[in-house]
């Protein structure tokens, strides 16, 4: 069963660096403590990540899964969906950028459905500690530059 999860944070910082930031794949690992790896495998015209493969701590394990990204909404927003991996079958997710005062409201919504025979309870927390410990890590990094 796909799980929702929906979760808001504004970051005192511009929403093009916002953007900027969580666009970049590769630095994942510096700062988003779950991501051990990330690998650009497609770019497009203007060299963003199409098609990213990582390698995150998850449940205790390690997990591997490829994400194709779309950035139809760009700079405002960007969204991606699971192309493949272990122990997801869904996520799929949207990152919004808004103005808000002199920094931005970032919205992180997140469609996840684990291959993991678990109760509905356990990955609807698990849906909810991916949004949350994204924002809290994406606001630090920010923040802190």
């Amino acid at each position: 069963m796909v799980e929702q999860a929906h979760e808001r944070i504004r970051i005192d910082a511009s929403p093009q660096r916002c953007f900027d930031v969580a666009t970049d794949f590769e630095h994942y690992p510096d700062w988003a403590r779950d991501v051990k790896r990330a690998e650009v495998l497609a770019r497009d015209e203007e060299g963003r990540g199409t098609r990213v493969e990582f390698r995150a701590a998850a449940l205790g394990r390690s997990i591997r899964y490829v994400l194709a990204y779309d950035y139809a909404d760009a700079p405002e927003a960007f969204s991606w969906s699971l192309v493949e991996g272990d122990l997801v079958r869904c996520l799929d997710g949207t990152y919004r950028f808004e103005p808000d005062d002199g920094g931005t409201r970032v919205t992180y919504d997140l469609a996840v459905d684990l291959s993991l025979p678990l109760p509905g309870l356990i990955k609807r927390r698990a849906a909810g500690l991916i949004t949350g410990n994204a924002l809290k890590e994406l606001k630090k990094v920010l923040e802190a530059t």
